[in-house]
């Protein structure tokens, strides 16, 4: 069982994943005027949420779902999937069709997941995040089921590695969806400091205030994990994926998102 020390670990923005590399699309907000002030970083936040927040953490919650026992046990479009128990303990049954049956799951969720990402920018950096967060699982947790990823040459989704890597360590599914969640808020918040000079101990009050709409936003998620990957959330925010393709132009810029 995992510790309040595991779960304060992963959420950490300090975990070697890269993501302090990463504004969440605020800087292109910040040079589009969208975003001037503690106000419409709120706003910024909220929305952020609402759409990358939700998406994200409820496919990093479904990603922990196919990691446990049965968790490949979901009814699809064309009616169910006749597979092991990700255990092998199915009657006739194996350690190898069980992993077989999660390579498959986490496969139909890096599709979807991908289709849910409007800008190829934003999707070369969900990936590249995927692939430095599975480096840091690998070395922290070596024996989690990471070799079930699907093979691609450009990485697996960052949420879908997240959700491996909290299910290694012990973590519920709801704290899998309620860091994804966090993550999205804490990365721009502490990007608005550095680009906007904004007061750090206002911007952690916005956190404060975003709080109960975190973990409501993680508890959806987690109840979402039980549909099909064709059923998980999509919702979008297209000025977000039209501010990333412009974004990934500049020749300078602070973060790489």
């Amino acid at each position: 069982m995992a510790t309040p020390s595991l779960l304060l670990l992963v959420a950490d923005g300090r975990f070697p994943a890269g993501a302090h590399a990463h504004s969440g699309g605020l800087e292109a907000a910040v040079a589009a005027g969208r975003v001037t002030d503690l106000a419409t970083l709120e706003a910024f936040l909220a929305g952020r949420l609402a759409t990358a927040g939700l998406v994200g953490a409820a496919f990093a919650a479904a990603a922990h779902r196919a990691a446990k026992p049965g968790g490949t046990d979901v009814v699809e479009a064309a009616g169910p999937v006749d597979v092991a128990d990700a255990d092998g303990s199915a009657a006739g049954g194996s350690a190898a069709a069980g992993s077989a049956a999660r390579s498959r799951m986490l496969a139909q969720l890096d599709v979807e997941l991908d289709a849910r990402t409007a800008s190829p920018t934003l999707r070369t950096i969900s990936r590249r995040q995927g692939r430095a967060l599975l480096r840091a699982g690998r070395a922290i947790w070596p024996d989690a089921p990471f070799g079930d990823l699907p093979a691609t040459s450009c990485g697996i989704h960052q949420p879908l590695v997240l959700g491996l890597l909290c299910a290694a360590a012990g973590l519920s599914r709801v704290d899998t969806a309620t860091i994804a969640a966090y993550g999205t808020l804490t990365g721009a918040a502490s990007a608005g400091v550095r680009l906007l000079g904004l007061d750090p101990y206002q911007v952690q009050a916005l956190l404060v205030g975003l709080a109960d709409a975190c973990d409501r936003t993680a508890a959806d998620a987690a109840r979402a994990a039980d549909d099909p990957p064709e059923r998980l959330p999509a919702a979008a925010a297209p000025l977000a994926d039209i501010h990333a393709e412009i974004h990934a132009t500049w020749e300078v810029r602070l973060f790489a998102s």
